[in-house]
């Protein structure tokens, strides 16, 4: 960047003004200043006007008669309202000044996602590198994310919140570090181990290891991120108790987890209390190998997420063709299929995500194919 390019010092004034063409000066002054609220800050010239500012509402902006498409305004308000046009052409839409949170009823599937069928990788928020592990997510009601930075270090995020229903972070691979609202100094999120965010809890990534992987849950699919610029980490307050849209903070540990035969047979599993701490919303368990031979079972979840971190197992559901499944790969299993776990090797070991959980599983004397 050359010298002539350098933007202005931050202690100089600046102000920034977005232009709205219209074709009508005085009807656009007219609504915006007598209905909306806008205040007039400049006008020009005086004895015919083409140009004039306004500022309101955290916005400033230049209305200028010329020959440009209308823009939209966009009126950030939990009153409902109606769009409008202006007499000059520009578009005013309302959004919701708080978020909503919009959960799609789900779109139940049997689905598989293989690693080996190498879905693309994207880059995303903060340059994380993304792969979808749920290729229609459900009708939009939950989103699996296998996420990677392969060059650790210093993360380049901010802090940040969800507006969400459940979130989970999965630490497959690495570790990293993070730090939460409420909950102490940062800490760091080891293999093996995991975190829900509840909703709307301030957070940011700091550091992580080369090759960090994890699993990250959202539901619904599409919920909003927003920047905190106020809030600086760790903050003064230590609530570790403290409810988030009904939901607790939880960290859990691999290290000294309890392990126990699990709901599914052939299996064990340790729980991670999340169930408990979400008020049944989600279960997340990691089950691995346990006595006797698998069986066909059915749950009564309305999601049934697994991802295979570990070994080898084929899953059998009806009506499907069987599968052989490796590390990386995922399967979502709709309520009341018959499915089994088939043929799993001795190191196997899985991670299970149930809405609302824990789920019910019933064993079947059906058969699978």
């Amino acid at each position: 960047m050359t010298k002539a390019q350098d933007p202005p010092s931050s202690a100089e004034p600046q102000l920034v003004e977005v232009l709205l063409p219209t074709g009508d000066l005085a009807g656009d002054l007219a609504v915006l200043t007598d209905e909306f609220g806008f205040r007039l800050e400049m006008i020009m010239p005086a004895d015919d006007p083409t140009t004039a500012v306004l500022s309101g509402y955290g916005a400033r902006f230049r209305l200028q008669v010329c020959d440009a498409p209308p823009g939209t305004l966009i009126w950030r308000s939990d009153l409902p309202s109606e769009p409008r046009i202006l007499p000059g052409g520009t578009r005013i839409e309302t959004t919701p000044l708080s978020p909503l949170l919009e959960r799609p009823e789900t779109q139940h599937a049997f689905a598989v996602r293989r690693l080996a069928d190498e879905a693309p990788w994207v880059i995303g928020r903060a340059g994380m590198q993304y792969r979808d592990l749920i290729p229609d997510r459900l009708g939009g009601s939950i989103i699996a994310s296998h996420i990677r930075i392969p060059d650790g270090g210093p993360v380049p995020d901010m802090v940040h919140y969800h507006t969400v229903g459940f979130q989970l972070i999965f630490c497959y691979r690495g570790w990293v570090d993070l730090v939460y609202e409420d909950q102490g100094p940062p800490f760091r999120l080891e293999a093996g181990n995991c975190v829900i965010q509840p909703p709307e809890i301030r957070h940011r990534v700091l550091h992580a290891s080369d090759n960090i992987e994890v699993i990250e849950i959202g539901v619904p699919a599409e919920h909003v991120t927003t920047i905190d610029h106020d809030m600086a980490l760790p903050n003064a307050a230590y609530n570790p108790d403290r409810l988030f849209r009904g939901q607790r903070f939880v960290h859990h540990r691999a290290d000294g987890a309890i392990w126990r035969d699990a709901s599914r047979t052939g299996f064990i599993s340790r729980d991670t209390t999340i169930a408990e701490h979400t008020g049944g919303i989600a279960a997340v368990e990691v089950l691995r190998r346990g006595r006797g031979a698998p069986v066909p079972m059915q749950h009564d979840a309305d999601i049934h997420f697994t991802f295979v971190m570990q070994g080898t197992m084929t899953i059998q559901a009806d009506g499907h063709s069987s599968q052989r499944l490796a590390a990386g790969d995922a399967f979502t299993l709709p309520p009341g299929i018959v499915a089994t776990y088939a043929d799993p090797s001795d190191d196997i070991e899985l991670l299970e995500v149930a809405l609302p959980g824990p789920a019910t599983l019933s064993p079947t004397g059906q058969g699978t194919t």
